[in-house]
């Protein structure tokens, strides 16, 4: 069985009632992951964020101007 967060409700739900649409978060393999996933979406988020500063700063620092001028 898979569960789901909703996040207009705040609560768990299962596949059996589970609302349609875009306000659940999932599948999840525990209600307590489901319970978590605000947590876990929060978590991913500064990831991703501090992936692509780490991203931009290496382009920053690597841009010199190059560029083929033949």
């Amino acid at each position: 069985m898979s569960f789901w967060y909703n996040v207009d409700t705040g609560q768990v739900e299962t596949d059996e009632n589970r609302s349609r649409g875009e306000q659940v978060l999932g599948p999840y393999a525990s209600e307590a992951e489901a319970r978590a996933a605000l947590d876990t979406a929060h978590k991913k988020t500064e990831d991703w964020d501090a992936e692509d500063r780490e991203w931009n700063d290496r382009g920053a620092a690597g841009s010199g101007g190059g560029g083929d001028s033949s």
